[in-house]
């Protein structure tokens, strides 16, 4: 049994490892996502919902510099699409961006006319708090169509050791 415990805890240890790394991650998934989208579908804003941004992270862009950039802008400039008042402009095609503290970051395109359009992208970076763990709740009874099963005493004994391993994850203590 202590071998059983020690290869969970080295399990656990090593899925918070995978996700307390920086990650370099391309914007929209691939190198030609930088551009005016096809439809509300295409949007990057589409693609960064699904996604999880996390302290530490790096976006980045591949984009041909003669023809785009990336800026930087606060709230206002991004529903405006106002590229006047960057708060970091980039144009060299193969834009790297650390994601260095929580909440949102703003990005438009810096070709006239392109923002307009929906070349632009809202990534929300996520506090240490509120890290993705990447388990999910667990379902609510009503949605839960298996047959009742009564605890067994190492039913219980396992449940109770899992909650508490899932509760020191959570709460970052392990």
């Amino acid at each position: 049994m202590a071998g059983y415990s020690r290869a969970i805890s080295a399990f656990v240890l090593l899925f918070v490892l995978s996700y307390s790394e920086a990650r370099e991650i391309m914007v929209g998934g691939k190198t030609d996502a930088w551009k005016i989208p096809s439809s509300q579908s295409d949007s990057l804003n589409q693609w960064a919902e699904g996604s999880r941004f996390l302290i530490g992270d790096s976006l980045v862009w591949k984009y041909d510099s003669g023809k785009d950039s990336v800026l930087q802008v606060n709230k206002e400039n991004y529903v405006s699409c106002n590229t006047s008042n960057p708060i970091e402009e980039y144009k060299d095609g193969n834009t790297k961006v650390k994601l260095d503290r929580s909440g949102p970051f703003y990005f438009i395109s810096g070709s006239k006319g392109h923002c307009e359009k929906g070349q632009k992208l809202v990534v929300v970076v996520l506090s240490p708090r509120h890290r993705y763990t990447g388990i999910s709740p667990a379902p609510s009874p009503v949605e839960f169509d298996g047959p009742a099963v009564a605890p067994t005493s190492s039913a219980t004994k396992l449940q109770s050791g899992l909650m508490v391993a899932l509760g020191i994850f959570a709460l970052g203590l392990f």
